[in-house]
């Protein structure tokens, strides 16, 4: 069993580049997240913001908690994609490399005798060389292991400039000093599902027959996460894209009802625009608001005929809202003392454009060629050039924006947004494990303070209600 990939993960990216781009911010605890507001999260902490226990997915009030002099910045996912494409040059002056696993991570495959252990460390010390001669303010963590997922694991273990060789010799001791989160592929939930299957550490995931993985994950994706953790090379799945999306965390400027409403239009006319550009339709859409200070969300889920005009989507939006409209005139959600929080739309049930047959009904037909014609002025003149009226509270605030141009290395910009996401579902399960611990009452009121001492623009909240009882919304 040879060494076959050598993984290169960018430590603490997004805040090194800010660092860099502000020197004021150099040696201090730095956290980017995706609005400035303390109910967000971080996306991304610099080496010196880990030291006091804030990583990624950390949420801004419990960052101010542990540090309060704690830097936040706005992320910029144009400038990140710009030094990603420089660090992947650097890179393949080296060796070649794969297709980026993200915009701050790569696994490169080792072939002949690069799989020879000296030779794949060599070359690990050649990368950082070449990387630190341009960018001497950016230090990787590399793994070299016998498959990606264990070169992935490798590369965390030693963190920030690290270099970690697992070969087969040092599976699976080499791993049990690892907790099961520190897998790729386990989260809370599949933490959850190990616990109840008696498995808590990863020396017993290790000891577990494969049938019995096999069981917990409910399916064949359970054995191939015994075979990634025993050493073995997998051929990569054939995936075919699902869904297409966007979500966003709304400023305090823009909790209101209407504010919500314009964010949601332009997230769904973003998202439109990257399906047709995808040459896909959608059959589907998912919708979904949360509150402060609700756990219930309003959510809907539609279906209808493939679409992918930007008309018909933002009509089915508008008529769904409508409901949330009438429950304000009914008292029945009162939206200064429980304001939106963050919204977001998912376009489901994709199909490829070119297997429907074209458009009969002449409505719909206008509505494409609108959008075409849309999306082609916009690529020409630049981003919101040409818009929707119900976009424009959305714009003035410049929230959800389309940082980077479709125009424009759209690969790597999806790669981008693919590790956003994957950083606001590990805020959510943080979210959720403090509430288990703490509690939302008694937190709220220092994390206001905190927040306000930090200069992070919070939400006002009223003392006390208005007159009346607000009924459920749902």
């Amino acid at each position: 069993m040879s060494l076959r990939c050598l993984f290169v993960d960018f430590n603490s990216f997004f805040a090194s580049v800010e660092q860099q781009d502000r020197p004021e911010l150099r040696g201090r605890p730095v956290g980017v997240v995706p609005v400035i507001a303390a109910t967000t999260f971080c996306i991304a902490a610099s080496v010196e913001a880990k030291t006091h226990g804030i990583g990624t997915g950390t949420p801004v009030w419990e960052a101010l908690e542990k540090f309060p002099g704690i830097e936040m910045v706005e992320a910029r996912p144009a400038r990140y994609v710009e030094v990603h494409h420089r660090l992947m040059d650097a890179i393949q002056d080296c060796i070649p490399h794969g297709k980026a696993e993200s915009i701050d991570e790569v696994p490169c495959w080792l072939i002949g005798r690069e799989r020879e252990r000296d030779n794949a460390v060599a070359i690990a010390a050649r990368i950082k060389r070449r990387i630190s001669e341009e960018f001497d303010w950016i230090r990787c963590s590399i793994g070299i292991a016998p498959n990606k997922f264990l070169a992935k694991t490798a590369s965390d273990m030693q963190k920030p400039d690290g270099l970690t060789v697992l070969e087969a010799s040092d599976l699976p001791h080499r791993l049990h000093a690892l907790a099961l989160r520190d897998l790729c592929g386990i989260g809370p939930s599949m933490e959850q599902r190990l616990n109840a299957a008696g498995i808590d550490t990863v020396r017993q995931l290790c000891a577990a027959p494969r049938e019995h993985l096999r069981a917990i994950w409910g399916g064949v994706e359970g054995e191939r996460f015994w075979m990634q953790l025993h050493g073995h090379h997998l051929p990569p799945r054939q995936s075919q894209r699902s869904s297409v999306g966007h979500s966003h965390v709304l400023g305090p400027e823009l909790r209101s009802f209407e504010g919500a409403r314009s964010v949601l239009f332009k997230l769904l006319a973003k998202a439109a625009m990257r399906l047709r550009k995808d040459g896909f339709l959608a059959g589907g859409l998912a919708i979904r608001m949360r509150f402060v200070g609700l756990e219930t969300r309003f959510e809907r889920d539609l279906s209808f005929a493939p679409v992918d005009d930007t008309p018909t989507l933002l009509r089915l939006l508008g008529a769904e809202l409508s409901q949330l409209e009438r429950s304000i005139a009914q008292r029945r959600w009162n939206p200064r003392r429980h304001p939106p929080l963050s919204v977001a739309v998912t376009l489901l049930g994709l199909e490829q454009s070119a297997n429907l047959s074209g458009e009969l009904v002449e409505q719909r037909r206008r509505g494409r060629d609108m959008s075409r014609v849309l999306d082609l002025i916009n690529q020409k003149y630049g981003n919101n050039s040409v818009y929707f009226g119900a976009m424009q509270q959305a714009l003035a605030h410049d929230a959800a924006p389309m940082r980077i141009p479709f125009a424009q290395i759209p690969e790597t910009a999806r790669l981008f947004l693919q590790r956003e996401r994957q950083f606001k579902v590990m805020a959510q399960n943080a979210h959720r494990e403090s509430q288990n611990r703490h509690g939302r009452a008694s937190r709220e009121p220092g994390v206001a303070a905190t927040a306000e001492a930090a200069g992070v623009k919070v939400a006002a909240r009223k003392a006390e209600p208005e007159v009346g009882q607000t009924g459920s919304l749902f």
